[in-house]
């Protein structure tokens, strides 16, 4: 805990895009705990965003209210933008907002053309106007951390794993988004010199995941009864890591990372969709001691268009450049997944209800 506080001690403020999102909500409560810096947390409270964890660690944990200032601002709008930037003044912005799902993507793109891409370039815009303004002192530690996704690489052939040197090959709309939000902040590091930081990570998991995304669904489809749907034979292979483990990944990078390089920040879990719906379904079974088996609730569904196969990610260059490595067991963070949706069904119905 001192070292984070030590070393965040030169970042007073420190604005998160996305923060009400699963990654940037777990980031925004890491820093409520381990720092003692404001926290400017710039969200447009889409159909997937949820404060409940943040008012709940505040009421819990008693943390000054005053630390923890919500923007409700859409990244569109590059006046809201500037304006935001204006108010928060930070020391640091941790790029999280972004349009996520890749089934969403296929439907209609447009959201994540305008969130992802439009999104990040007003930020980069705003973000560039406010370096250049700092005073030298705090223009020596400013730098933007846009986090991204393995699927910008495409799917990974053989044994092979994704590092920072892979080629990029975005199979999806959601993923091309993406793949050109990273294009932008590289471009402003290296043409305007906007000090920047990518990373790019393998599937999260954990608490508080809004339900479409995979885990949440088979685990709360077969505590309901529900059909499990897996797309097309269930072989395509992801690696997952926890979401803990990911934000502590994320300040590490911020930390140490060095200015214009990329960091790729795996779980080293590879697991194939099928097998993963299987192992979930052998915990319930195993914590409802029911005779009948959550596993026949499983349903192979018609594939996906540009669905990628693999993704895998070595996370060699974190791990001996900057000392980060995955901490969390993926049985015990699987475990600790399913517990905690067990025991919050309402937030689920509730997120679920005003989508």
């Amino acid at each position: 805990m001192n070292t984070i506080i030590n070393s965040f001690s030169k970042y007073k403020k420190i604005l998160i895009t996305g923060g009400a999102g699963f990654i940037g909500g777990t980031l925004v409560r890491k820093l409520l705990i381990e720092t003692n810096s404001i926290i400017y947390n710039l969200d447009k409270l889409s159909y997937c965003s949820s404060l409940e964890s943040i008012n709940q660690l505040i009421k819990d944990k008693n943390i000054d209210n005053k630390r923890h200032i919500l923007m409700n601002i859409d990244l569109e709008s590059i006046e809201n933008t500037n304006e935001s930037l204006r108010i928060a003044d930070p020391d640091i912005i941790f790029h999280l907002a972004a349009e996520s799902h890749v089934d969403r993507s296929i439907k209609d793109a447009s959201g994540f053309i305008k969130s992802n891409i439009i999104g990040t370039y007003n930020l980069q815009e705003s973000a560039n106007k406010h370096y250049k303004n700092l005073e030298p002192k705090r223009k020596r530690f400013f730098k933007l951390m846009h986090i991204s996704t393995d699927e910008v690489f495409g799917s990974v052939e053989g044994e092979n794993k994704f590092n920072e040197d892979s080629k990029y090959k975005p199979n999806s709309p959601y993923s091309a988004s993406k793949a050109s939000s990273d294009h932008l902040v590289r471009a402003w590091y290296e043409t305007y010199g906007l000090p920047s930081i990518i990373t790019n990570c393998s599937n999260n998991y954990g608490p508080w995941q809004y339900p479409e995304k995979l885990i949440p669904v088979i685990i709360l489809n077969a505590l309901e009864g529900e059909a499990i749907p897996i797309y097309g034979d269930g072989k395509n292979i992801r690696d997952w890591i926890h979401v803990d483990d990911h934000v502590k990944g994320l300040i590490q990078v911020s930390i140490s990372g060095e200015i214009g390089e990329t960091y790729c920040l795996g779980g080293s879990n590879e697991i194939n969709n099928l097998d993963l719906a299987n192992l979930i379904c052998e915990k319930i079974d195993k914590v409802l001691k029911k005779v009948n088996s959550k596993k026949d609730l499983i349903k192979l569904t018609e594939d996906r268009p540009g669905h990628d196969k693999r993704y895998a990610i070595n996370s060699d260059k974190v791990k001996e450049k900057l000392n980060w490595s995955p901490s969390l067991n993926f049985d015990e963070g699987l475990e600790k997944t399913i517990n905690w949706y067990m025991n919050n069904k309402k937030w689920c119905k509730n997120i679920k209800r005003s989508d």
